[in-house]
């Protein structure tokens, strides 16, 4: 018998499964006590309960010797990230390692001459690129940021393939930027539309109450779903954004494909604006942990 969803079989009556069923002494019908088989296995009702709850599916804590290869690379260009940037990224350990537990990205002044790149500050990127990518998410980072005028560290995500076309008909999602000049602000944006220059930018900053962020661990976050983003700093949401477009495919595209993460510390650009005199190198981005969590 069928009442309600779930399948009624007289108390008593034995009845087996490939599957393990849940039985539960449901009541009584028409004068008879029947037990009640949900249409689901006992394995899955962890999950039923769990429904809707963030579940961790991917972490590096960073407590090894090294950087974990499986899940990063390392880039090595200085072509500036089209902002005019001042530093080229190198893999070595004056620029990234990790070292008491935190991944270090270190930013130097120092004259760079690779194949006719010539530049006065060194620094690294790393991405998870072609080593894990994700469709929806909430995407974490505990972190201390740089101190000085100049520095630009970020913790953002670029879709695996440019299925809607060149930057940023595809999307960039940016959870965390920071310029030195403003120590006590971060930013979170959305980066969509059509290919430059006729791209289009969406957010906003979050100024933090009291002090800064380069005097201890913060954590930053962004949750992204089918319809909507939310940003958090230390576990308070600052920022909701639910509408976007892609000149190459309809609503919720480019937001509709896998993406991967990046970390780095860029020096000037656009953004980060000109290195002030007071600005002190080696400066460091350092990050204690980065997660992944999904539905």
């Amino acid at each position: 018998m069928c009442l309600g969803g779930l399948s009624l079989s007289p108390f008593g009556q034995p009845e087996t499964s490939r599957n393990l069923f849940y039985d539960l002494v449901w009541g009584s019908l028409n004068g008879r006590r029947y037990r009640m088989h949900p249409s689901f296995p006992l394995l899955l009702l962890p999950l039923a309960v769990a429904a809707g709850e963030w579940r961790e599916v991917w972490r590096d804590d960073f407590n090894g010797k090294e950087l974990d290869w499986t899940k990063w690379s390392a880039e090595e260009n200085g072509h500036g990230g089209g902002n005019n940037e001042l530093q080229y990224y190198f893999d070595r350990p004056q620029n990234l390692r990790v070292e008491d537990g935190n991944l270090i990205i270190e930013a130097r002044k120092e004259k760079v001459n690779v194949a006719g790149v010539q530049k006065d500050y060194s620094s690294a990127r790393i991405r998870s690129k072609r080593r894990a990518d994700w469709l929806y998410g909430r995407f974490e980072m505990s972190a201390q940021l740089p101190a000085g005028k100049g520095v630009w560290p970020a913790f953002w995500m670029l879709p695996s393939e440019e299925k809607y076309g060149g930057w940023a008909a595809s999307g960039e999602i940016d959870i965390m930027e920071f310029k030195g000049y403003e120590p006590d602000q971060v930013h979170g944006t959305l980066h969509y539309g059509a290919p430059w220059p006729k791209n289009i930018y969406k957010g906003q900053p979050y100024r933090l109450p009291k002090g800064d962020f380069t005097s201890g661990f913060h954590v930053f976050a962004v949750e992204w779903e089918r319809e909507s983003f939310r940003w958090f700093v230390d576990g308070v949401q600052v920022q909701e954004q639910k509408e976007w477009s892609s000149s190459g495919g309809p609503f919720p595209a480019p937001f509709d494909q896998k993406y991967f993460l990046l970390l780095n510390l860029a020096v000037g650009g656009g953004f980060g604006g000109p290195v002030g005199a007071e600005t002190r190198f080696p400066a460091q981005f350092k990050v204690d942990y980065v997660r992944v969590l999904q539905r």
